[in-house]
């Protein structure tokens, strides 16, 4: 059988995958879902391949890339009772203190994709760190789904307090000149606007397609946000009206940009969900809003 191309999968099965992604269903049921599809030459197996992940091909910047120096650090957690971990990265031989982004994952742990985020927002010219939300569970488990099953049982507001640990870790750090911006995906992308709702000196934050903060919360963002969703992300899109609203009312400095036809998990580019124009074109904006912001 030839390989599955996204033309081929349905976006009934798109928002299947979506649902359970964030434990709208359980997995019994996502695959008695998945079954639905697979049709004709389209097996199940086939199927879950293909919606699943691929991280062995899919990096873009190699964990030993020379151009960098990356490594595991840690800090101290105030919620989660252990230390924390991350991905500290930074442009080798900087001679220079540079502007600092927190990357901030989806609600699996620290994954590969989002190593290589915080190695790509690294090359262009910034320190960075993408902490592990699990780190006071033993750390991202090298399987999204046992990650996202790890994740859900920590709470929410006290992962929020962990990356706000890590922002001023990376403010205070000897490579870093003081001013840091937060970029996040999903649950990060949420984590992103509450960081601005809770960090009046955050520098920039870009949220991706994350949850909106209530009107009393999204009243007290100081930082100019750059919200990235994709058109056919409904579930987190029909926060933005109220958020918009709040936003104008407020002179808070934002932009926002919808991408056509796109999907949730649009930027992830070890999933089906990745679009590459979309992709390409919101990460440009995303590294030239920091340069801007930062800088």
């Amino acid at each position: 059988m030839a390989a599955l191309k996204k033309e081929d999968i349905s976006q009934e099965v798109f928002d299947l995958y979506d649902d359970y992604a964030h434990n709208k269903i359980t997995r019994k049921e996502f695959l008695q879902k998945l079954s639905l599809y697979a049709v004709g030459a389209i097996t199940l197996p086939a199927l879950l391949s293909f919606i699943s992940p691929n991280y062995v091909d899919s990096i873009l910047v190699k964990s030993d890339d020379p151009r960098l120096k990356s490594e595991t650090i840690h800090y101290e957690s105030p919620k989660g009772g252990k230390k924390m971990t991350g991905l500290f990265s930074i442009p080798k031989d900087s001679e220079t203190k540079l502007p600092g982004i927190l990357v901030v994952h989806e609600n699996r742990g620290l994954n590969p994709y989002i190593k290589d985020v915080g190695r790509r927002a690294a090359l262009e010219g910034f320190v960075t760190l993408a902490p592990d939300a699990l780190s006071p569970l033993g750390g991202y488990p090298g399987n999204d789904d046992k990650g996202r099953a790890m994740q859900k049982t920590r709470d929410r507001n006290e992962m929020l307090e962990d990356f706000i640990a890590g922002y001023n870790y990376l403010k205070n750090h000897k490579d870093c000149n003081g001013k840091v911006g937060v970029v996040g995906f999903c649950f990060g992308g949420w984590i992103s606007n509450m960081m601005a709702v809770k960090l009046p000196d955050l520098g920039a934050a870009v949220p991706y397609y994350g949850r909106q903060p209530s009107d009393e919360q999204a009243a007290k963002i100081k930082a100019p946000l750059l919200l990235q969703y994709g058109e056919l992300d409904k579930r987190v899109n029909a926060g933005w009206p109220a958020f918009e609203k709040v936003l104008k009312a407020n002179n808070i400095e934002h932009e926002a940009h919808f991408y056509p036809n796109v999907n949730h998990g649009f930027h992830n580019n070890t999933t089906p969900r990745y679009d590459e124009a979309a992709a390409d074109l919101s990460w440009e904006r995303t590294i030239a809003f920091f340069n801007k912001h930062l800088k």
